[in-house]
């Protein structure tokens, strides 16, 4: 359920960024959500249609770029993709991992006509 307060937070910060901008229509919304965040995205469209019903949002396409939940090991230094949640260096068997990505959610462009 929390895509829903996600949702209506994003709307809410580009229709703020539309009206500084004297924008007239929205056209589309890219957004980077990381493996690690468990928004789905299927949700956040769901939710996103219906908050931005008779707003310059409406009818905007949602493009949601799902980031993947890498590691870097501390003792090898591998970057590699966490799967399963095992946190070990698939290289050197170190649980000594930092995660890299996968916990971002930010908007990263608004297309407008």
């Amino acid at each position: 359920m929390h895509e829903l307060s996600v949702t209506q937070t994003m709307l809410d910060i580009v229709l703020q960024q539309a009206d500084l901008h004297d924008v007239k229509r929205i056209s589309a919304i890219n957004l980077k959500v990381g493996a690690w965040t468990s928004i789905v995205p299927d949700c956040v469209q769901f939710y996103f249609e219906a908050l931005s019903k008779d707003t310059i949002a409406e009818g905007a396409e949602l493009k949601i770029e799902k980031i993947p939940l890498t590691g870097r090991c501390e003792d090898c230094g591998e970057i590699f993709e966490i799967e399963e949640l095992l946190f070990a260096c698939p290289h050197c068997s170190s649980k000594r991992v930092n995660i890299e990505t996968g916990r971002e959610l930010f908007i990263d462009s608004i297309e407008v006509e």
